[in-house]
């Protein structure tokens, strides 16, 4: 849900040009038999034969709506199903069955009046019925917000694409290439620590889908965390209005944290997908709030999320903690063999510090390695040797 002119359709044009089977359609083009599945006569056979609508069509893939705001009430209440059972049931001229829709839906709608308007929860801003705002994983509001370096940047970015969009003579010839893909090919500037290019993310969402099945073990994520979760987003649902909170909530966590750890090519999920899952779920949720009430929401519920930062603590915690017991060692060896002196140099091994950080379900620290206070902290990396070391 968003302000005219954030780019929902160029969103959901890229999604569609990057997934491996898509279908796109818009509100007023879409109607129900269109959406989910259509019965008609044959004119040569004179038989009744079935068609399947779009969300059939994208069965595996995803389903774009756009405009889904102008779609009629009757039309939008034939998707439910489809929504929630991943199926379409059909019942007419004789035919009964059930066809599969297991695809994703991304819709875009704009709010009411034109503009969003934060005084307002998300419910109010749009037309659409809790029923159908409840099936949808998590809900992003896009609002056009005054920023003098976004508008700047925004500008020069269109003017640009404008400017190159007309190849010249020596680009048409083959003899150079376009700049905006010379940027992504030669891997020259932002474009090679940034951007991936559009076909590169289509093999790899193809080859994520094909090869990982994430699997949900208990000893691998907090379950009472999501459980206490749930009930304090139950109570807060019904105390400051907004999206009410059901028990497919609890579904869409899940299938998000699956998600992340598709994404990252992993067989299982961790405690960092679900920690990845639940901050979507809450920053969804805080931000169809209203604008007077998401500070103290985001207080509440603060310890849901863990940020960097703490991360960043603990790890130098546990570093220091290896550090102290490498200088117990050494002086004890040093007192053995009748050395005098002080320890110049401390040495630990990478591997010993991952494992350590595994146990507080913390499982990349390449990052941090890289991190400023890694750095003021006096700690340098020989990855060569897999070594963090320590000068006095």
């Amino acid at each position: 849900l968003g302000d005219p002119g954030t780019a929902k359709s160029q969103m959901l044009k890229y999604a569609e040009a990057t997934a491996p089977r898509a279908v796109y359609s818009t509100g007023k083009g879409a109607s129900a038999v269109g959406l989910t599945a259509n019965v008609h006569k044959d004119p040569l056979t004179r038989e009744w034969t079935l068609e399947g609508g779009a969300l059939v069509l994208a069965d595996r893939g995803v389903c774009l709506i756009d405009e889904f705001d102008k779609m009629n009430e009757q039309d939008r209440t034939s998707i439910h199903e489809a929504m929630e059972q991943q199926t379409i049931s059909v019942s007419k001229a004789g035919i009964v069955t059930s066809l599969q829709a297991r695809c994703s839906v991304i819709a875009a709608a704009n709010p009411i009046g034109g503009r969003y308007d934060s005084s307002c929860t998300l419910a109010e801003n749009v037309e659409l019925t809790d029923p159908i705002l409840q099936r949808f994983d998590c809900l992003c509001v896009l609002q056009d917000l005054v920023d003098p370096v976004a508008d700047e940047r925004l500008s020069s970015f269109v003017t640009k694409t404008h400017a190159t969009s007309i190849p010249t003579s020596e680009v048409a010839r083959g003899v150079e290439l376009a700049p905006e893909r010379s940027s992504l090919e030669l891997g020259d500037g932002v474009g090679s620590v940034d951007l991936i290019p559009q076909s590169l993310l289509r093999k790899y969402i193809q080859y994520a889908r094909a090869n990982c099945r994430p699997a949900l073990r208990g000893g691998t994520f907090d379950q009472e965390k999501i459980a206490s979760l749930y009930v304090q987003l139950r109570k807060e649902s019904t105390n400051s209005g907004g999206v009410p909170i059901a028990v497919r909530h609890i579904e869409s966590i899940m299938r998000m944290a699956e998600a992340h750890a598709k994404m990252h090519l992993r067989d299982y999920v961790r405690d960092d997908d679900m920690d990845a899952s639940i901050r979507i779920m809450l920053e969804s949720f805080i931000s169809a709030q209203k604008f007077s009430v998401r500070r103290t929401l985001r207080r509440s519920f603060g310890k849901f999320l863990s940020s960097g930062e703490d991360r960043v603590h603990l790890l130098l915690h546990i570093l220091q903690d290896m550090m102290r017991n490498e200088a117990m060692y050494q002086t004890i060896r040093q007192r053995q063999r009748g050395e005098t002196g002080e320890i110049e140099n401390l040495e630990v091994q990478l591997d010993e510090f991952e494992g350590k950080a595994r146990e507080r379900r913390i499982y990349d620290v390449a990052e941090f390695c890289k991190s400023d206070a890694f750095n003021e902290a006096g700690y340098t990396l020989d990855f060569s040797k897999r070594v963090i070391s320590r000068k006095f």
